[in-house]
């Protein structure tokens, strides 16, 4: 209803970033008087919305496919007033070409890179994001996940890692308007990938260029993770989202590159089983659970502790246990998607 009441489609992933209070109101209203039925589809996409709506005996169509802003068919009473079957590709045959994403590539990239090619960036990502953890943490959303972890376990720095993350999260499931710079398409990986580094830098007094540099290797490291997941799947992002993170703290702390890796698969192996079940509030204890992953696997390997190849999913090395998540999320979660879908409609 928000976006039949209030939307503003010229604004994309941001149409219901103006709504008024009285538009509010009349959401509250429609959702009262309008009757709303979801099911579920499956013509083989990982991503596909279809909304309908009917007036009498008129009608309109709107059809989304593979990512949320690409609209491949208009239609009203029959008549098809938009169609675009190029918009049909695959996700992977419109992405952008990821081949040089490799750990050896991304660790050598934060070391060569020009700062200020990466600062507007991840300086609108620490200030961003930031704001919307420490909102989290002073607001009442959701569970409150954020507050529970510091009221519980104190606020030293392990702990603050995954409160505020967490706290970011609270907020933007749960009605916070405050922006986002996201990651892999989404605002809680985003969070996730940030906070933790920015709040580990926080407490070692680290300069600003090895800030963004961590940054740099929190994020790419999460994109890596995420290309063989594919933007969608019931594979919670959050894991490759702490995991990530848990690179870019590995860094911080003065982790040679075995350090990095060793944190990636170790995290992985602790977290890989979160499903997926939609945005909402424990998408915030999600994220808790994947940033303690990540920052245990780092502690692991510094004491001479690891999971090794024949460990579960753990593989030879770095790029075949991350290929092999990719399997996991993609392929081996499509039955689990299904089934939560079917959990979620009630079928």
């Amino acid at each position: 209803p928000a976006g039949i009441i209030a939307g503003r489609s010229e604004k994309e992933l941001e149409v219901i970033s103006e709504v008024t209070g009285s538009e509010m109101e009349d959401m509250r209203r429609f959702l009262e008087e309008v009757q709303i039925d979801v099911e579920h589809i499956d013509h083989g996409l990982v991503f596909e919305i279809i909304v309908t709506e009917y007036c009498g005996d008129s009608y309109a169509k709107v059809r989304i496919t593979n990512f949320h802003t690409n609209i491949v068919l208009i239609e009203k009473d029959g008549k098809i007033l938009y169609e675009n079957r190029e918009e049909l590709a695959s996700e992977e045959e419109k992405r952008a070409d990821r081949g040089l994403l490799d750990m050896e590539s991304i660790w050598d990239f934060i070391h060569s890179l020009d700062v200020e090619d990466v600062r507007e960036v991840l300086t609108r990502q620490i200030e961003y994001n930031t704001a919307i953890a420490d909102e989290g943490l002073k607001g009442n959303y959701g569970a409150n996940i954020g507050s529970v972890l510091l009221d519980t376990y104190g606020d030293d720095i392990r702990t603050r890692a995954k409160a505020k993350a967490a706290a970011g999260s609270d907020a933007r499931m749960n009605g916070c308007e405050l922006p986002v710079i996201i990651n892999s398409g989404s605002g809680n990986q985003g969070i996730t990938v940030s906070i933790p580094v920015i709040e580990y830098a926080k407490e070692m007094g680290t300069d600003e260029e090895h800030l963004l540099r961590a940054l740099a290797l929190s994020n790419l490291t999460a994109i890596h993770q995420k290309t063989g997941i594919g933007t969608l799947s019931a594979y919670c992002g959050a894991v490759s989202a702490g995991a990530g993170a848990g690179a870019g703290i590995a860094y911080l702390c003065g982790g040679t590159y075995e350090e990095v890796v060793h944190t990636v698969v170790n995290a992985l192996a602790i977290v890989s089983g979160i499903v997926c079940d939609g945005a909402k509030a424990s998408c915030a204890a999600k994220i808790a659970s994947s940033v303690d992953a990540a920052i245990l696997g780092y502690n692991m390997y510094k004491r001479g502790q690891e999971f090794r190849r024949g460990d579960g999913i753990v593989m030879q090395n770095i790029e075949e246990t991350i290929r092999g998540i990719g399997r996991l999320g993609k392929d081996g979660m499509k039955e689990t998607n299904e089934e939560i879908i079917k959990l979620m409609v009630g079928e």
